[in-house]
């Protein structure tokens, strides 16, 4: 950027406009360089921001949250060093600096609850996970197609070791046994559904709205033999019907929005069986936050991560115990970075299938999404949940890592 001036030599107001952003991050071992070269920071830095035009450096003023990503995605941003230094260096010094209010206002517009009818929720869901099949398969694990947090058994295990491990982490802590009936909200590519099945001897409904991931896991489980025993069911989970032994949900809740944990309260206790027991894996938060609203906007329309505190308005009316609760945020962490990995290895094929402002939004994203996990912004919990007089769970944690590899 530096030797091209169509905005002009950077002014007065430009270099204090930049000082304030940088204050306003905590002052982070970052600096920012104008479009004529001028740089404000400190000297000694882990990474630089390079802003293209004025307009761009007030837009970041205004709201970073908002507009950098964009710029980012438009090339009227550049990061000079590596990205993921820059970003958790900017998450942690950003760490309990106070909002102002007008963001605030603005923020909470932004995300006021709007989106997540059944019609809302089908619109929010087609936008990110209906984006072809043909994209996630480069760059997800080649076994199940898990777009949810892995479970690493060793520092060293593949993405493929650790989404198997977390397929069975889950399984035990269900302690599922041949001829259980599951019901699965949010199925994804529908990997889970076919694993309890073929490892687990249970029968599975699983349901989604994605119509891409669905047409994929219909065609899996007839590939594998297991429609007998696995059936994806195009529809919302407020309209699960039936009773089962299981409930389990694997990354959906964090799209329902906390004004539907009621009714998906509801909907676990109208279906649970009396002895039934649940499981739900979630991204979320140690304090309530506001959505950043460039992912709510460019990546997960209506996505809100919860808080324990939160999520207890789905358990609470209906006195489910809670009998176990993991965060597993490190896992995902390291997810990310393999995601990351195979994303940027395919990257030629990605821009073919897109363009090079969707390369740049989902290097941001699956960057900043690792940086998140990795400072501890966002949490990732698995919470088990019975009826109250269930009590078949062992004395000790000790079964879910010495059970043998096929059933608990």
């Amino acid at each position: 950027m530096q030797g091209n001036t169509p905005h002009g030599r950077a002014k007065g107001a430009d270099l204090a406009l930049a000082e304030r952003i940088l204050a306003g991050m905590g002052n982070p071992a970052l600096a920012v360089i104008l479009w004529d070269g001028s740089r404000v920071g400190p000297s000694d830095t882990v990474a630089d921001v390079a802003v293209a035009d004025r307009r761009a450096l007030w837009a970041i003023a205004l709201n970073a949250d908002l507009h950098f990503g964009d710029l980012y995605a438009a090339g009227r941003v550049r990061i000079d060093g590596d990205l993921q230094t820059f970003l958790e260096t900017g998450y942690r010094a950003m760490d309990g600096q106070p909002t102002p209010w007008p963001l605030r206002f603005l923020h909470r517009w932004q995300n006021r609850p709007r989106r997540n009818s059944l019609n809302g929720s089908r619109e929010n869901i087609h936008h990110h996970y209906d984006l072809g099949n043909d994209f996630y398969r480069l760059w997800l694990d080649q076994e199940v197609m898990q777009y949810t947090c892995a479970y690493y058994p060793s520092e060293s295990a593949s993405l493929e070791e650790a989404q198997i491990a977390k397929l069975h982490h889950v399984c035990r802590k269900l302690r599922l046994k041949p001829g259980d009936t599951v019901v699965e909200a949010g199925c994804g590519w529908g990997g889970l559904a076919r694993f309890m099945a073929k490892h687990y001897g249970v029968k599975v409904r699983a349901f989604n709205v994605s119509q891409e991931q669905l047409r994929f896991a219909r065609e899996e489980a007839e590939r594998q033999g297991l429609s007998d025993r696995v059936e994806y069911v195009e529809d919302d989970y407020r309209n699960i019907e039936g009773t089962y032994d299981v409930f389990v949900s694997v990354g959906m809740l964090e799209h329902v929005g906390t004004e539907q944990y009621p009714e998906l309260g509801a909907v676990i206790d109208r279906v649970l069986a009396p002895h039934g027991r649940g499981l739900i894996h979630t991204i979320g938060r140690n304090r309530p936050q506001l959505m950043n609203p460039w992912i709510e906007k460019r990546i997960f329309p209506g996505a809100y991560p919860p808080t324990l505190r939160e999520m207890a308005a789905i358990f609470e009316p209906y006195a489910f115990s809670i009998q176990d609760v993991e965060n597993i945020r490190l896992h995902y962490a390291r997810t990310l970075q393999h995601w990351l990995e195979r994303f940027e290895a395919n990257v030629e094929t990605v821009r073919q299938m897109f363009d090079e402002h969707f390369v740049r939004t989902w290097r941001l994203y699956l960057a900043g999404s690792i940086a998140s996990f990795t400072t501890g912004e966002l949490q990732l919990f698995q919470t088990v949940f019975t009826r109250p007089d269930y009590n078949e769970l062992p004395w000790s944690r000790a079964y879910l890592y010495t059970a043998g590899e096929e059933g608990a």
